[in-house]
């Protein structure tokens, strides 16, 4: 049997198996609740600071992609009308 195609189940399963490892280190883990809680605050933070630049390099690629697509078409189109004006002539 193939494994092709299977690399989003193997990535859902191990971020599934990260955070299973992290909320039982969390439970077993020997520190207060103010130390837990200003850990996890701490991660969030970090998270969030990874997922606005992962936004951000997103918009980078998009643009970058948009600026291109119209560059092609502009061209396109300029080839398409030079070639159209050059038959009436």
């Amino acid at each position: 049997m193939s494994q092709q195609g299977n690399g989003g189940g193997m990535f859902v399963a191990f971020i599934a198996g990260a955070i299973a490892g992290a909320a039982v280190a969390l439970l077993f883990a020997p520190a207060t609740g103010e130390e837990t809680r200003e850990f996890l605050n701490q991660r969030a933070r970090e998270g969030k600071d990874r997922a606005t630049e992962a936004a951000r390099q997103g918009r980078e690629i998009l643009n970058k992609q948009r600026e291109t697509l119209t560059t092609a078409f502009d061209r396109a189109r300029d080839q398409f009308q030079s070639r159209e004006t050059g038959q009436d002539a």
